[in-house]
């Protein structure tokens, strides 16, 4: 694996999907509903495109994974996963806190993960054993003491199911409920890693949702995993925490365990 020309590419691969983001951002273009009701743009499938046909010319033989256009099988044992516009709720906002997601799968495990944030300029970069970099630089997520002292953040509460939202307002009353942020899906893992929040839970998340996330968490000092502490694999069921201080995962998962 050529690290640098793996991250080589996943740069362009960010850069070829912000200009056709930046194109429609707080435009007029018309939204969709996919077959699982959820929110498409024209942005969304331009983005993913763009980053296709980049990978077809730089890495023919390599698997990809995409949200808007589903899987091309690869022979090489590496799979690029991309999700175009990560948090397309808020770009039809108008808000700059959606990301572009774009991962490096070898044989099933993330070794390489992007979001990138082509508003605002703001891009973070995980890989497999060495330190997270947002802008080039090195960033840690930060200490927690108590989980009492916690700032929780979540996309929002409709993404749960009763079940669930029980268990994350479980979760919620043992941190410090006050700061809790709603918003931001990728965003708020990028946030976390540069040291801004402590915990992060969500559900429903797919492999497109949460691959790139695991490099960049893991090396700022974080930690990623389901709703039992378990690794993140192709086989989980979308439960998602993401935790700045792993000192804290005893207490989350004690916390989510109180509305069985």
């Amino acid at each position: 694996m050529n690290l640098g020309s793996d991250i080589a590419l996943a740069y362009r691969l960010a850069e070829a999907a912000g200009e056709a983001i930046r194109t429609h951002f707080r435009s007029l273009d018309a939204t969709e509903r996919k077959g699982d009701a959820t929110p498409v743009t024209v942005a969304d499938r331009a983005a993913e495109e763009a980053m296709r046909r980049l990978l077809k010319a730089e890495a023919p033989r390599d698997g990809v994974v995409g949200e808007e256009f589903g899987t091309h099988e690869g022979t090489t044992g590496r799979t690029w996963v991309l999700d175009p516009i990560d948090g397309t709720v808020s770009f039809i906002g108008g808000r700059p806190i959606f990301g572009t997601l774009i991962a490096l799968l070898v044989d099933g495990f993330p070794m390489l993960g992007v979001i990138d944030q082509p508003i605002l300029k703001e891009r973070w970069l995980g890989v497999s054993a060495r330190p997270t970099l947002f802008n080039g630089k090195e960033v840690r997520t930060r200490s927690c003491r108590e989980l009492s002292q916690a700032m929780l953040a979540t996309t929002g509460p409709h993404y749960f199911d009763d079940h669930q939202g029980a268990r994350f307002m479980a979760l919620a009353a043992r941190t410090d409920h006050r700061r809790m942020m709603m918003g931001g899906d990728c965003y708020n893992y990028g946030l976390l890693a540069s040291g801004h929040l402590d915990v992060v839970c969500e559900a429903g998340l797919k492999l497109h949702d949460w691959a790139a996330l695991v490099p960049v968490v893991e090396g700022a000092g974080g930690l990623i995993c389901d709703w039992n502490g378990d690794p993140l694999h192709f086989e989980s069921d979308g439960h998602v925490i993401a935790l700045g201080d792993p000192a804290r995962l005893e207490d989350v998962i004690e916390a989510l365990a109180c509305a069985h």
